[in-house]
């Protein structure tokens, strides 16, 4: 399987605002819309980050997204579901270009949200579990000086962007257990669906209302699955009322 690791940063909409607070923004006061800055993506068992900008074109960094898209088998982000996959998706609509090849998503935040952690924050989160720190930057000030076109700024934002890929890999490697629907990656008779690795361990057994399945947890990443096929039926089946 080919996972990929993604994140995007994105400018934020132009418009003309009444006040500061709970303002409800009208079409008409759109002066431009939020577009997509700049991504950085890693191919999982890669060492080399890629990044690209607006920098490079606008069209030329979306057709570079769209191509890693279509390269990947499953991407993984954290919070992406709601966020990088629609944008990405609505520029390429927006440009008239075609869908990428069908991926699977694994959207980390999923997992903390399925914690009682104080945050779900990815450098909160990265941060407990001793995995590293987002890159410190000035704010929207780092943004408005990249959309006018600062280079400093722009190494800021690469540095930036790039941290937070790697941040997601560590991520990955230490959640993969928790997982739930990660894409099957095992070949093997009876391996780890989620890592790929044969060294497993039989333990107990796992039981429905009809059918009873051999239970493993993986020796490598630590993953609970069952096997595919049921040991035997229950001896008795409660017949519906």
């Amino acid at each position: 399987m080919r996972l990929l690791f993604l994140d995007i940063e994105t400018a934020p909409h132009k418009v003309y605002a009444w006040g500061l607070w709970d303002q409800r923004i009208a079409l008409n006061q759109i002066v431009e819309p939020g577009y997509t800055l700049c991504f950085a993506a890693q191919w999982y068992g890669s060492r080399e980050i890629i990044f690209d900008s607006v920098r490079s074109g606008a069209k030329r960094m979306l057709v570079h997204a769209h191509k890693l898209l279509g390269e990947a088998d499953a991407v993984c982000h954290y919070n992406g579901r709601s966020f990088d996959v629609p944008t990405l998706r609505g520029e390429f609509m927006a440009r008239h270009m075609k869908p990428p090849a069908p991926f699977s998503e694994i959207d980390l935040i999923k997992v903390a949200r399925s914690t009682r952690m104080a945050s779900r924050k990815l450098d909160y989160i990265a941060q407990q579990l001793g995995l590293g720190h987002k890159i410190a930057h000035k704010g929207m000030d780092l943004w408005r000086e990249c959309m006018a076109g600062d280079a400093k700024a722009w190494a800021t934002m690469e540095r930036y962007n790039k941290q937070d890929v790697r941040l997601l890999a560590r991520l990955y490697e230490d959640l993969r257990p928790w997982i739930k629907g990660h894409p099957n990656v095992s070949e093997g008779e009876v391996a780890c669906p989620h890592c790929g690795s044969d060294r497993v361990q039989a333990r107990g057994w796992a039981t429905t209302r009809t059918m009873r399945y051999r239970r493993y947890q993986c020796n490598g990443c630590g993953t609970w699955f069952r096997d595919a096929r049921a040991a035997n039926r229950h001896a008795q089946v409660v017949e519906a009322a």
